[in-house]
């Protein structure tokens, strides 16, 4: 599959067939998600591979927003003994989520399904996370990436809005509906 090609054609998939996921098939979701741009090449990134269905079910019942039956979740997380100090520290974020993206790909260019779901900043969702799979303190979970073989289609799509363009510079004038979006994090 061309890269263009699998970039409109990834589309959160939340239904899976009961069917493993083999292991070679995960190191090289691993393998495409360390293969993404860090900053200043810091590589501050962990994965937490979990395919055993008593901690499938732990995150799916502590995780509201997790409750897919997908048979492998990939926790991709931030180690912050590895990222930067300082104020550059949060670059972790942007690392772990170009991480996260690759596997995404990845996955979509090779027949899997994959849905990302995002952990931090939300501490509901951190702290369960972290005792579940035993997480240090120093290390700090972006996301979930569940992977498996998908039971549901999508088709292709983008989502580019002209509107959201400027061209030299930003132009505070123009107009935007604002859509009202609910909390996250707070159930």
């Amino acid at each position: 599959m061309e890269a263009i090609e699998t970039i409109f054609k990834r589309r959160s998939i939340r239904k899976y067939l009961d069917k493993k996921v083999e292991k070679d098939t995960i190191i090289t979701l691993l393998k495409a998600a360390t293969a993404a741009p860090t900053a200043a090449n810091c590589q501050p990134w962990e994965f937490i591979v979990t395919d055993e269905e008593e901690k499938l079910v732990e995150l799916r019942d502590k995780l509201i927003f997790a409750r897919y039956n997908a048979p492998v979740a990939i926790v991709v997380c931030g180690n912050m003994k590895l990222s930067h100090k300082g104020p550059s520290q949060e670059m972790w974020v942007q690392d772990c989520s170009a991480a996260i993206q690759n596997i995404l790909l990845a996955a979509t260019s090779i027949g899997l399904g994959s849905v990302w779901i995002g952990i931090y900043p939300l501490e509901n969702n951190i702290k369960p996370l972290k005792k579940i799979l035993n997480v240090p303190e120093y290390v700090t979970p972006l996301g979930i990436v569940y992977v498996g073989y998908p039971a549901e289609e999508k088709e292709a799509r983008n989502r580019f809005d002209e509107k959201r363009v400027y061209w030299q510079e930003y132009d505070p004038n123009r107009k935007h509906r604002a859509k009202d979006k609910p909390v996250i994090g707070h159930y």
